[in-house]
């Protein structure tokens, strides 16, 4: 039987780097999902929903395939972080951030209609921020430009430098894509990282 088709349900350049990291062959399609806030919806099942209306999407397309799709929503005091978009909504985070704790709601869902699946997972990751000063964060901001980024900062880079201490059980999910939950999601949907058929298909 044919390997199915793996697809990345987002356009994110970070969460496509990291499923390489699986060797698995992959398309990328972009889900079309609007990411606006539900009236209360806490960040993390924000995070949930959206994870799975992009791999839900998706598989609309292809109900042979199966679809990977994820979300990050960043949490203050209850309140969502989203991606600032701009150097003064990245200043205002940052300094908001400053000797605090964050969490960093990570969510993936794998979809594949044909075989009636579908199935999700939150991992949180808790960060405490160092009391920046005002010029670190400029001086951070103008290395970066991390505006495309939930919380204005990219931990796998000069972010690092922003932090006190990260604590998570999967890694790579501050990152923006949990590939412990990934790889656990996708052998329930019949593609295994290391077995036999995605050892050939990656060939």
């Amino acid at each position: 039987m044919p390997a199915r088709r793996l697809v990345l349900a987002s356009t994110s350049r970070y969460r496509r780097e990291l499923l390489e990291r699986l060797r698995l062959p992959f398309d990328v399609e972009s889900p079309g999902v609007d990411e606006q806030a539900c009236a209360g919806e806490a960040p993390a099942l924000m995070a949930l929903r959206l994870a799975l209306a992009k791999a839900e999407a998706v598989a609309a397309r292809d109900s042979a395939a199966v679809v990977i799709g994820s979300d990050q929503i960043a949490e203050l005091d209850g309140a969502s972080l989203g991606k600032p978009g701009d150097h003064a909504r990245a200043t205002a985070q940052l300094r908001a951030m400053r000797g605090r704790v964050i969490v960093f709601h990570t969510a993936v869902a794998v979809v594949c209609r044909e075989i009636g699946f579908a199935e999700s997972a939150l991992v949180p990751v808790t960060v405490r921020m160092r009391p920046l000063g005002d010029a670190e964060i400029e001086r951070y901001l103008h290395a970066e430009a991390p505006y495309d980024c939930a919380g204005s900062a990219k931990i796998e880079t000069l972010g690092i430098a922003l932090v006190d201490s990260v604590d998570s059980d999967d890694p790579t999910a501050l990152i923006g894509l949990p590939l412990i939950r990934t790889c656990a999601l996708l052998r329930r949907a019949g593609i295994d990282p290391l077995g036999e058929t995605a050892e050939s298909a990656g060939a």
